[in-house]
C-alpha cells in the first residue's frame, strides 16, 4: 500500500480523533517518559502513589472503576520483565505495554495514562492473565523482546492521521471483509501468546481475522516516533470486552500488530483452546 492511500485514510481518521485533550499546548517526549518508567516502578512495588498526580485521580480496570490501593493490579508488587511507552506529545497521554512474566501471577498489561499539567489525572488499564485471549506471558515476553520497534527517522515518519487510518482499516476488517488494509511486507500479529508466522519471507498478519464483529468506542494514543498506534476498545455492546490493539505502522503498512484482551472472567472468551499457529 503506497502512501497515498494512507492520505486517504487519513482524511477520514483526521476528523474521528479530534478531542478536547488535544487543547493542551503538548508535551516532551522526556516528561512523558519519565511519568511512563515512574509507573512502571510503581507496578513493580505496588505503591501506586509514587507517580506524581493531581488533586482528582480516577483508576480503571478493564472499563470499570477500581482501586490503586486495594483490589486493582496496581496495589500489588508485580515484577516488570519488561515494557514498552508510547508517547504522545500532542495529547499529553502514554500508554504503556508491560509485560510480568511470574509463573504464579503472571500479567500483560496495556495502560492508558492521562496527564495535565505533568500530572497523572486518569489510569484506563486493559489486564489480560491466566484464562484470558490466547494468554502466555512467557511467549509474549519472547516475541515482543524480538521485534524492532526503534525510533523512526524524522523524514521517514507517518502522520497521526496515516498511523490512525491504518489501524482502523484493520480493525474496521472485522466487521467489514472489504476493507483494505494497508499490509507491510513480514507483518507479524501476536495475541496473547500466539503469533502468527514472522521473520521469512512474505510473512503475513492477514490470516484468521474474525468476522461480523464491531470494534467500538475506539481511543487512539499515538507516537509518531516509533510509528505507533494503542487503541483503546471494547468488543461490540456496551458491556464487551475490554480490548487494546497495539501498531507499528511504517511507510509501507502495518508491522506489527500486538492484542491484549480481557475476558471478564470467562475461560479464553469462550473459544476452544486452540491450536498452534504454525511459526509460533
Amino acid at each position: 500500500m503506497k502512501r497515498l492511500a494512507f492520505a486517504s485514510l487519513g482524511a477520514i481518521a483526521a476528523v474521528a480523533v479530534a478531542s478536547p485533550a488535544m487543547a493542551q499546548a503538548g508535551c516532551s517526549r522526556e516528561s512523558l517518559q519519565d511519568l511512563a518508567d515512574t509507573y512502571v516502578e510503581a507496578q513493580t512495588l505496588g505503591e501506586g502513589f509514587r507517580v506524581p498526580m493531581g488533586e482528582w485521580v480516577q483508576y480503571r480496570e478493564n472499563n470499570a472503576l477500581s482501586s490503586m490501593t486495594f483490589g486493582g493490579v496496581l496495589a500489588d508488587p508485580h515484577e516488570v520483565d519488561w515494557y514498552r511507552a508510547f508517547l504522545d506529545t500532542q495529547t499529553c497521554n502514554i500508554f504503556v505495554e508491560l509485560i510480568v512474566d511470574d509463573a504464579e501471577s503472571p500479567w500483560v498489561l496495556g495502560t492508558k495514562i492521562s496527564t495535565r499539567g505533568g500530572l497523572v489525572n486518569r489510569y484506563d488499564v486493559v489486564t489480560s492473565t491466566k484464562g484470558d485471549w490466547l494468554f502466555d506471558a512467557s511467549k509474549t515476553l519472547e516475541y515482543a523482546q524480538g521485534e524492532d520497534w526503534r525510533v523512526i527517522p524524522e523524514a521517514d515518519r507517518l502522520p497521526r492521521e496515516a498511523i490512525i487510518a491504518a489501524a482502523d482499516a484493520y480493525l474496521d476488517r472485522f466487521n467489514d471483509t472489504s476493507v483494505e488494509v494497508p499490509w507491510g511486507p513480514d507483518c507479524a500479529r501476536l495475541e496473547g501468546g500466539m503469533t502468527t508466522p514472522r521473520d521469512a519471507p512474505g510473512s503475513t498478519c492477514d490470516l484468521g481475522i474474525p468476522e461480523g464483529i464491531q470494534l467500538v468506542d475506539r481511543d487512539y494514543i499515538v507516537d509518531e516516533a516509533l510509528g505507533a498506534v494503542a487503541v483503546r476498545l471494547r468488543f461490540g455492546s456496551e458491556d464487551g470486552l475490554s480490548d487494546a490493539h497495539i501498531f507499528r505502522v511504517e511507510s509501507d503498512g502495518i508491522r506489527y500488530i500486538h492484542t491484549i484482551t480481557n475476558c471478564g472472567g470467562v475461560e479464553n472468551c469462550g473459544f476452544p483452546p486452540l491450536g498452534e499457529v504454525p511459526g509460533s
